[in-house]
């Protein structure tokens, strides 16, 4: 197996040597800002460069993970083994036909969601308070404020990576969408989509997100490093609820604590690293299974821990809190 040097001589090799970092910090590449390095950082900008990352992912046997804007995302102080992705401004763009909307997979959200409402299309205001992009909205059916990529989605055109780039285009009712979760194949990037919108007034559309945004303002620290909703809600409760019926508000490990606005947020200062905010992930969850019965399920993705990339880390031991 080739060792980190090799992955990026072989990357620099079919990729624009400018666009492939060795040895890179991630934690600037999440809205945590926290977590390690990457053995190599590739800022892809055409499907011809996440074939190229496919085969050589799969040639030297290494790990790969996409970053999107790494707002739902959680990267060990370890850092990450393999190749880290970022797709560019070739992954961007939006174009509307009548009702469809067809947008590139690194477009963030809250853009296209203004883009859509100046053109009198409905349907994605909720998009306004989703701080990932377009092809992440997709893989975990982000929603918020009542919507969700599931209600507008037509398709996404997605590159297999365990096929070396492979392009399919995947159907709704193929990605099996469900609360923030979507059947998206494993070695699937998202790079391309359409979706159905609906004409509506414009300043009914801009009133919409103005709301959403006071909301948020109001109700979540969107002023301090998070990773957004760290925790799904359980059926039929909420997490932010069980969170603070527990009286975690405002507890603390290291440099991250529990927000004293929204319990289902984790904010960080900087002193903060990876192992702070997973304690305090462990810790919750162990409180609300102890005093509620639930058991809490990450929604936040934890990238280059033992167990690779996932969520619904089980709760852990006693971990040293303050509030």
């Amino acid at each position: 197996m080739c060792v980190g040097d090799d992955r990026v001589a072989a990357l620099r090799a079919v990729i624009d040597p400018a666009r492939v970092l060795d040895d890179a910090d991630l934690s600037g590449h999440t809205t945590l800002r926290v977590g390690g390095r990457a053995a190599a950082l590739v800022r892809a900008e055409s499907h011809r460069d996440l074939a190229a990352v496919a085969e050589v992912a799969r040639r030297t046997s290494s790990p790969w993970l996409v970053i999107g804007r790494g707002s739902n995302l959680l990267i060990a102080d370890a850092g990450w083994p393999g190749i880290a992705v970022v797709l560019g401004r070739g992954f961007r763009g939006v174009e509307v036909d009548g009702g469809v909307v067809h947008a590139g997979a690194a477009e963030p959200m809250p853009a296209l969601a203004r883009s859509v409402a100046r053109q009198g299309l409905a349907g994605l205001a909720f998009g306004v308070a989703i701080p990932g992009t377009v092809g992440g909205a997709v893989r975990m059916n982000a929603g918020a404020h009542g919507g969700e990529m599931r209600d507008v989605l037509l398709w996404a055109e997605v590159a297999r990576m365990g096929a070396d780039g492979a392009l399919e285009r995947w159907d709704a009712h193929r990605l099996g969408f469900s609360y923030r979760h979507s059947e998206l194949a494993d070695d699937a990037i998202v790079t391309r989509v359409a979706l159905q919108l609906a004409p509506a007034g414009g300043d009914d559309i801009a009133a919409q997100m103005a709301e959403m945004r006071r909301w948020r303002r109001e109700h979540q620290p969107i002023n301090e490093p998070s990773c957004g909703s760290v925790f799904r809600n359980p059926p039929g409760d909420s997490a932010g609820r069980l969170i603070e019926a527990a009286g975690l508000k405002g507890e603390q490990v290291g440099g991250a604590r529990i927000s004293d606005r929204h319990a289902n947020f984790i904010t960080v200062s900087p002193q903060a690293c990876a192992a702070d905010v997973l304690a305090l992930i462990l810790h919750a969850q162990r409180r609300v299974h102890e005093t509620a019965g639930v058991q809490l399920r990450t929604e936040v993705v934890l990238a280059g821990f033992d167990d690779g990339p996932g969520r619904g880390a089980p709760p852990g031991p006693p971990v040293e809190v303050t509030t």
